[in-house]
Parts: C-alpha cells; sequence; structure tokens
C-alpha cells in the first residue's frame, strides 16, 4: 500500500505538472510566465479553482476527516475497555489514558490542519495575484514558497513531539554514538 500511495503521488504530480504547467510555460525577455501562455482568463480561472480545490480544500478535508476517524477508534476502544475492567483504580486509570489519548489526537488534529491551512494559503494568495495580473513582477514568490516548504520540512517534528512512537522510531534513525569507557 506505501508502495502504491508512492507510486500514484509520483505520477499524478507528473501528469499534472506536464499537462497543465509546461505547454502554458514561456520565457520572455528573461522573465518565466507561467501558467500565462497560450491561456484564456476563463481556462486560467479555471485551472486555479481546480488546483485550489484538489490541492487545498480536499487535502484540509482529508486531515479533518481521518483524524476524526481516529478519535472514533479511540473512544470505541475506551468504551471496549471500560467495559471488560473492573470497577476500582484500573478503570479509572485506563479511562484517563485513554482521555489524554483523544485530547493529544485533536490537538495535533488542529495543529496540523491549522498549520497546513495557514501555511499553504500564501501560494494560493499569490498565485491568485499573478492570476489577475499574470505580467506582474514576482516579487512574493519566493517568501510564499519558502511558507509552504516550511511546513512540510516540519510536519515531521510536529509528530515527533506529539507522539511517542514516532519519537522512538525517529530517535532510533539518529545514529550517536556513545562514549566508551
Amino acid at each position: 500500500m506505501v508502495y502504491a500511495a508512492v507510486a500514484v503521488a509520483w505520477i499524478v504530480s507528473f501528469v499534472y505538472n506536464a499537462a497543465g504547467v509546461f505547454p502554458t510555460t514561456a520565457v520572455k525577455d528573461g522573465r518565466c510566465y507561467t501558467f500565462a501562455i497560450g491561456m484564456t482568463a476563463t481556462t486560467r480561472i479555471l485551472s486555479f479553482v481546480a488546483n485550489f480545490v484538489s490541492f487545498y480544500v480536499v487535502v484540509l478535508f482529508i486531515f479533518i476527516f481521518c483524524y476524526w476517524r481516529i478519535v472514533t477508534v479511540i473512544r470505541r476502544q475506551a468504551k471496549v475497555m471500560a467495559g471488560h475492567a473492573a470497577a476500582g483504580p484500573n478503570a479509572a486509570a485506563a479511562q484517563t489514558h485513554y482521555s489524554q489519548i483523544q485530547s493529544n489526537v485533536v490537538k495535533t488534529m488542529i495543529f496540523v490542519s491549522a498549520f497546513y491551512a495557514v501555511s499553504f494559503l500564501p501560494s494560493y494568495t499569490y498565485y491568485l495575484y499573478l492570476l489577475l495580473d499574470p505580467y506582474a513582477r514576482p516579487d512574493g514568490l519566493y517568501a510564499s514558497v519558502f511558507v509552504t516548504y516550511l511546513y512540510t520540512c516540519s510536519n515531521p517534528f510536529v509528530y515527533a513531539t506529539q507522539f511517542r512512537p514516532v519519537k522512538q522510531v525517529l530517535l532510533r534513525l539518529i545514529r550517536c554514538k556513545k562514549p566508551s569507557e
């Protein structure tokens, strides 16, 4: 399944770029114009809307849907464990543990979704600006791309700080020598 996901991600991104970016990009007078050559205003707007919905709205929906399913499974597991546990301190401790897990997942869901929304919004705002004026100077391009890449680079650290299993796997990947005695 992991290999299929990787293959689909690579194939879809290649096809998207080959079909949409290459035919509509040109360099004139030393400046690169993307999505500007050979497209009507209507086609550019439809392309932007399709891109925004596909890569911003749908991704946010997937984040929220998947995390919501995780919270649902945690709640169901907590009910099952509460039904099996005998009354007493073990049942209360188990309930507290599942409540902490649920709270941690909800906090992570909110943070990751909000961080994604805030990080990718400058790029889409900038692309909308270029859509309205395709011959504008690309002054904000590097800043918007930096903020977008910041999300991609910091995302593993968000999960490493929130979930102990992820933290343990990442720590095992870091090779450190212990001083010999």
